[in-house]
């Protein structure tokens, strides 16, 4: 097993068959559980990875290969990985309505880099019943925040996605209600810890945002 990249709140580790993640942090356990659950009741539904175990404070998956979209985006691929974007969360929220993925962006979609179809979305363990909102808002904070060059191909993204763009105010409030909850997260595992500074910053730059 070796230190799969681009894992932040939990240790994540394969070998090319599985994926070993182990849940760190405020209620390990329950977010073991909800993810192993969406995982399951998703599969054949949308692309996510097989669950083949869960034991010991850790979740064990089928590796899937594909591409980190967050790679593909900063490559030169911005207008494809986002079309892509938009086309797996409408069909998320179409499967099961209701359902919020709750950390979607980029940066949990695993792509093929020749076809950019979805091979799979991972990192479920935050999903739970919500508004549409918060997976589309969530989305374009990934991108202003870690790929602000690649803010223009949003409108792909939402094109994408389909049905009116709510409106900018409304879009932004939901991203500061999840840099909230972030920062809760961050205070209950660490109080007043770098997470709990990090997500207050972020906070206070997504304030700052115009459209």
């Amino acid at each position: 097993m070796r230190p799969l990249r681009h894992g932040y709140t939990n240790r994540t580790a394969g070998d090319g068959a599985t994926v070993i993640k182990r849940y760190e942090g405020p209620d390990a356990a329950s977010r073991l559980e909800r993810e192993r659950l969406v995982l399951t009741e998703l599969r054949g539904e949308v692309p996510v990875p097989p669950v083949l175990g869960a034991r010991d404070g850790a979740l064990e998956l089928g590796f899937v290969d594909g591409a980190p979209g967050q790679e593909l985006l900063e490559s030169g691929s911005a207008v494809e990985v986002l079309r892509s974007c938009g086309e797996v969360l409408r069909r998320i929220h179409s499967v099961r309505p209701g359902l919020v993925h709750g950390d979607f962006g980029p940066n949990n979609l695993l792509l093929d880099p020749g076809t950019f179809a979805v091979a799979a979305v991972v990192d479920w363990e935050f999903s739970h019943t919500g508004d549409p909102i918060e997976d589309l808002a969530w989305c374009e904070w990934v991108v202003r925040t870690h790929h602000a060059d690649r803010v223009g191909a949003l409108d792909d993204f939402f094109a994408a996605y389909g049905g009116p763009v709510p409106a900018w105010p409304v879009r932004r409030a939901a991203m500061l209600e999840r840099c909230a909850e972030l920062r809760e997260f961050c205070h209950r595992w660490e109080p007043g810890g770098a997470g709990v500074r990090l997500w207050e910053e972020r906070a206070e730059a997504t304030a700052a945002w115009r459209a």
